[in-house]
């Protein structure tokens, strides 16, 4: 353009084109062409390049092109592997080059076009996983994070995952409708086994039964791309993008995926205020629309766990997935439906919860609550010293104090069984609560398990209120041996105890004399029956109120 320029000038100046061709070092024929058009025109093929070497093998390449319309996605002819099989297999004499442009050619006639989709506000919400990188104390680790996108205002919402199984989809997707507060006409996904249990003709699909149940439950339409068709909910796939570029870059750090989803949830609510490219609105004033339109949340949110049905064994547990939980004692033998959600696993028996554990995908492990072996405990007190279940729970330092007090007045053996009927306490009651009657009982001068029973029920204003902080304080909490600090205790705070006096008369083996006169007096007679009829009087003297009786004048 510089040499055109330069040639118009000088020409304008009066200069010859022998002159200026002269001058610029162009040719006559360069100088005359700048003359006569202000730009120059740059080169265009105006016919195909000839492939005089590739012409006989044209039928091949098409013919292989058509089989690969079968063939899976990865493995499919590259133009490198065309070029090499007519090399190898047909004797190609000429070059990759032109193998290259025949293909490029064949495939640029063959893409896709599309045209933009207008989505009603309200009807559509789009769903996949994305998989980012984050920094646990443990290390690195790949997670996945399950994204829902609406279409219309491209409102998300991300939640981090432990799997991609059934039960972490049932529960992501949860977790998103309770979030967004409405439910979307159709749902789209792409075809996951967890989801879509099979493809069948056309966009029908033969649905996963939990998820089937997920989606009668909300009353939204499952719906999914055609199989390689991801460009159908180009939205989450966007979505996904913003995922790894803004969500997670610089790579997160987190103790677990609580704080994980914390963070994403944040990144989120920030998502309100950002304004989409050729939108007028921000995403928050646009999904206020389409709240308005989309469906109502139902009364309660759907129960997102698979169910199993499993048999308890002599441990007292259940095996699931490699894992051993733990239940009472009374359910031991028993057959235990078994709920799994994506964090915790709860076990049912006859129609009543049992014992609720979190989940764990450790193979092998164990996931055990004392208090659901203290009848075993009750029966052979050596386990409180020789399993790590009980050696290693954790208990305020009052519970040490109380063993160490009762083994001394007591006794090793009867000091420890009082012990263990203290440890069942944590069943009806905290551990803060208990330590709290344990502090006053220490100060007694009997410490029995029955005192610390009655100083618990005086600390009970009404049924079921808990009195103190941390008396809160759940089951799961206690089995992973969690106890909440203990609040100061006052022994005024109690009334005084009144323990009955009991007192045992001495035997009397008048009574046994008697019964040998007696039977001294029917051995004549023979009769058994006389001698069997004192039995009964003194089996019915022992049952007398207290096991205390009489004594005979």
């Amino acid at each position: 353009m510089d040499s055109y320029l330069q040639i118009r000038l000088l020409h304008r100046d009066g200069r010859s084109i022998r002159e200026i061709a002269k001058q610029l070092g162009h040719s006559r024929d360069t100088v005359r062409k700048a003359l006569v058009q202000a730009a120059p025109v740059p080169y265009t093929r105006t016919a195909a390049a000839g492939c005089p070497k590739l012409g006989g093998f044209t039928g091949l390449i098409e013919g292989i092109l058509d089989q690969d319309r079968s063939a899976p996605p990865k493995q499919r002819h590259t133009a490198m592997r065309i070029f090499h099989r007519l090399r190898d297999e047909h004797r190609y004499a000429g070059g990759y080059d032109q193998v290259r442009r025949f293909v490029s050619a064949r495939r640029r006639r063959e893409r896709e076009t599309h045209l933009l989709l207008d989505h009603p506000p309200g009807g559509r919400l789009e769903c996949d996983f994305g998989h980012i990188h984050v920094d646990f104390p443990d290390g690195r680790r790949p997670v996945p994070v399950l994204l829902a996108v609406w279409s219309y205002s491209h409102y998300a919402f991300a939640i981090a995952l432990p799997d991609e199984t059934t039960g972490s989809i049932l529960h992501g997707t949860v977790c998103a409708l309770e979030f967004f507060g409405c439910v979307p006409a159709e749902l789209w996904w792409d075809n996951p086994k967890t989801v879509a249990s099979a493809i069948l003709r056309g966009r029908d699909r033969q649905l996963n039964v939990h998820y089937g149940s997920l989606a009668s439950h909300y009353r939204f339409s499952p719906m999914f791309c055609m199989p390689a068709r991801g460009q159908e909910k180009g939205d989450v796939e966007r979505t996904v993008f913003a995922l790894e570029r803004r969500f997670a870059t610089p790579v997160p750090s987190a103790a677990d995926l609580d704080e994980l989803n914390r963070h994403l949830l944040g990144c989120c609510l920030k998502e309100r205020d950002r304004t989409v490219r050729g939108r007028a609105r921000t995403i928050g004033e646009m999904f206020q629309e389409e709240r308005e339109h989309a469906v109502e949340l139902p009364a309660h949110p759907f129960d997102a766990c698979i169910v199993h049905m499993r048999q308890a064994d002599k441990y007292q547990t259940v095996l699931f997935e490699e894992v051993r939980y733990s239940v009472p004692r009374h359910v031991a033998f028993e057959p235990v439906t078994v709920k799994t959600y994506a964090g915790r696993v709860v076990l049912v028996h006859k129609g009543q919860v049992v014992a609720a554990h979190l989940r764990c995908r450790t193979p092998g492990g164990q996931v055990l609550d004392p208090l659901h072996f203290l009848a075993a405990v009750q029966r052979k007190p050596a386990y409180l010293d020789h399993t790590k279940l009980f050696k290693g729970l954790d208990l305020p330092p009052a519970f040490g104090r109380l063993r160490e007090r009762l083994e001394k007045d007591m006794g090793t053996r009867t000091g420890t069984r009082h012990y263990i009927r203290v440890l069942q306490l944590l069943g009806r009651h905290t551990a803060a609560r208990v330590a709290r009657a344990i502090e006053a009982g220490l100060h007694r001068q009997a410490v029995r398990a029955e005192l610390i029973e009655q100083l618990i029920e005086q600390q009970l204003p009404e049924q079921g209120r808990p009195d103190g902080p941390g008396d809160e304080l759940s089951a799961g909490d206690r089995a992973e041996g969690a106890s909440p600090p203990v609040a100061t205790f006052h022994l005024s705070d109690l009334t005084p105890i009144k323990v009955p006096t009991v007192v045992v008369p001495p035997p009397d083996l008048r009574r046994f004399d008697q019964l040998l006169v007696h039977r001294s007096q029917t051995q004549g007679e023979g009769h058994v029956g006389d001698v069997i009829e004192a039995q009964p009087q003194v089996a019915a003297a022992a049952d007398d109120a207290g096991g205390v009786r009489p004594a005979v004048a």
